[in-house]
This record gives structure tokens, sequence and C-alpha cells, in this order.
């Protein structure tokens, strides 16, 4: 475990090429599962239980780019390409004995609780980055959905390795909540985990594509918006439905998929109380716009 931040980028880097990725216990009992009916298991479900999984799916890119081999010039972008590449039998053989998470940080059940919140805000993102999506008519709806996944992968990581610095981070953003996050992540770990993440997507050969699609940099780009606003929005909605920022995220939404906030609101797949919720503060935002318009000389 890191007790105290790197000096700087490059060692931040180096200590995560050599780690040993932990995942989540519930994906070692499905892959075990699944390991003793090997024959009857396809891709398609292999793969829907490596994506509920943010940490295995990581694995299974930098084993794949690990592996590639030198007449391979295509990179694999999904998790299902990735397995049909490696092959069932041979994934169970090299994916076994796997460390846990639950394990590695059952002296932290505070920093678990906070792991998991970030992989349910994940895995959240995913799936409304895979619906707008497919709004979209987007080229590779997997490829949209794998990069909001992965997109905060580096908070990941310092959840698991560096436990303690991740608390504190966490406790600071919970108390400067005007305070940008990168601002406190420098002051905290020494670097933004921006910069952290693309400089691993780099170490571990990520495929280009992915990488470009979770930097938040390329957002002119409508597949890398779709991505990015999925992260927002399940950054901004994990704090409170009433998070301030979250206007702005769902205008962002409307003007992407070219729909109305009750058409948006539908798709979210919350309950009724938080849809009337949200449609109401619609509502009224947009009266108090009018008013204001009608005040105006």
């Amino acid at each position: 475990m890191i007790e105290q931040p790197f000096a700087d980028l490059d060692a931040w880097v180096a200590y995560f090429r050599e780690a040993n990725l932990p995942v989540l216990r519930h994906t070692v009992q499905e892959m075990e599962r699944m390991r003793a009916n090997a024959e009857n298991v396809n891709g398609r479900v292999l793969s829907g239980t490596i994506l509920r999984d943010p940490m295995m799916t990581l694995r299974v890119l930098a084993y794949i780019e690990a592996n590639r081999r030198a007449r391979q010039t295509t990179d694999i972008t999904t998790i299902e390409r990735a397995i049909m590449m490696i092959g069932i039998g041979p994934f169970f053989r090299d994916f076994h004995d796997l460390p846990q998470i639950e394990e590695q940080l059952r002296p932290h059940p505070q920093v678990l609780l906070g792991l998991l919140k970030v992989v349910h805000r994940a895995r959240r993102a995913a799936q409304w980055a895979r619906d707008w999506a497919v709004i979209r008519h987007d080229l590779d709806v997997d490829e949209i959905t794998l990069a909001a996944l992965l997109h905060d992968m580096a908070e990941l990581l310092m959840w698991c390795f560096a436990p303690k610095i991740a608390i504190q981070v966490r406790d600071a953003q919970n108390t400067h909540r005007n305070q940008r996050s990168a601002i406190i992540q420098t002051e905290i770990y020494g670097i933004p985990l921006y910069q952290l993440k693309m400089a691993l997507a780099e170490t571990w050969h990520l495929p280009q594509l992915l990488t470009q699609l979770m930097d938040n940099q390329h957002a002119e780009n409508p597949r890398v918006r779709n991505v990015k606003l999925a992260v927002d929005l399940a950054r901004h909605s994990a704090n409170s439905w009433n998070d301030p920022a979250l206007p702005d995220d769902f205008k962002g939404i409307r003007e992407l998929l070219r729909i109305d906030q009750p058409a948006l609101i539908r798709r979210l797949g919350v309950d009724e109380a938080t849809s009337a919720m949200l449609l109401a503060a619609h509502q009224a935002a947009q009266a108090e716009a009018v008013s204001r318009s009608n005040e105006a000389p």
C-alpha cells in the first residue's frame, strides 16, 4: 500500500506498471462458475461479467496489449473482441487466482465503501453512455461503453493502492465543493488524476481510440462528448439529484441527443419521485428565465 504520495508522475506510473490489479470478489465467483462449464460459455456472456468490473476490464485490456502479436496491427477496442482474440480456454487458463479488492481493503472498510461507490458510478456512466450512443446511431456503442467505464480508472487505482491518501482527497472534495477536483488532487497526490490516467494508458498501450474517448480535451468530438457527459452526470448525481452542476449537464446532453428534458429524464432510469423532481426543477428554471427576459429593458 502507498502511504505517502510519490515525488512525481513517473514514480506513480512506475508503481502502477508493476501492480497486480485486484478485481471484485463477485467477478472471481462468476468466473469460477463459468470456468466449471467453460465449454458452454460464449464471449458475450463472459464479456458481460467483465464489464461489470472496471478493474477486471482494465486487466483484460492490459493483457491483450502485453500479448499482442507483431503481425497484429488492429487495436482491440472492446472486451468481446478481446475475448475472441484470447479464446475462452486460454482466458480461463491465464486469468485465475486473481487478487480480490475486498481482501486487499479488508483493513480499510471506509475505503472499500468509497471504492464501491466509484465502481457504481462507473457502471452508471457506462450504461448512460451506451444508451445515448444508441440514440446517436454511433458506429460502435461498445467502444463508448468501455471508455465511460474506464474514464475514472486512475481514481479507482488510488482507492485500491493508496487508500489513506484517497480518503484525504475525498474529504477535501467534500469540504471544498467549489474547488476543482484537479486542484485538490494536485495538492494531495502531487499530480492531477487526468495526467496519471493518460500516462497509464500510454504505459499499458491501451488502444489509441479508447484513450482518445477518455480524454476530455477532445470534447469537441461528439463521441468523446458522449462519454464525458455520461461521466459528469454519474459523478454529479452521485452527490445528489439536487447537485448545482446538473442543469449544465442536462443542457449538454439535450444538445448532444437533440431531445427535450422530459424525454431525457425518461431515459435516466430513475424512480418516479426523482423524475418528477427533475422535471419540476427544469420547468421552474425555464419560468425564471422567461421572467428575467420579460423584466429586461
